[in-house]
């Protein structure tokens, strides 16, 4: 068999599994998140969240709506040298980000069916 027909097969049996692929996964949230930043973001973005009291105080006062606090933690990048992530309960998270070109923190408490906003605030530099 030449090289030109081999190659006439591989393509065509990876294109008719890459088909069948797309409509297996079609509709589905199939993702690939593999670093520690992706799946913390994740786990935190996929529970309802809670504000503590300076956190809405925060919230209330610089006009942010709770959508603009989901798209901050789901959009951030999470700080483990500053997080606590040997609790055995609730792991203690810190979230950097920016919004209106400032650069903003976020603390977060993310327990088994809760995530808390415990401290959100700009970083004075």
């Amino acid at each position: 068999m030449k090289f030109t027909q081999r190659l006439a097969y591989y393509l065509g049996g990876f294109s008719l599994g890459l088909i069948i692929l797309m409509f297996f996964l079609n509709g589905k949230d199939a993702s690939c998140d593999y670093g520690p930043n992706a799946r913390t973001i994740k786990n935190i973005s996929s529970k309802p969240f809670t504000y503590s009291t300076d956190a809405a105080s925060f919230i209330n006062h610089q006009a942010l709506d709770s959508s603009t606090v989901v798209n901050l933690v789901k959009y951030g990048s999470v700080d483990f040298s500053k997080s606590k992530t040997k609790l055995d309960s609730c792991k203690i998270y810190h979230i950097d980000n920016s919004y209106k070109a400032q650069e903003i923190e976020l603390t977060i408490k993310n327990c088994d069916t809760l995530a808390t906003v415990l401290k959100i605030g700009y970083i004075k530099k």
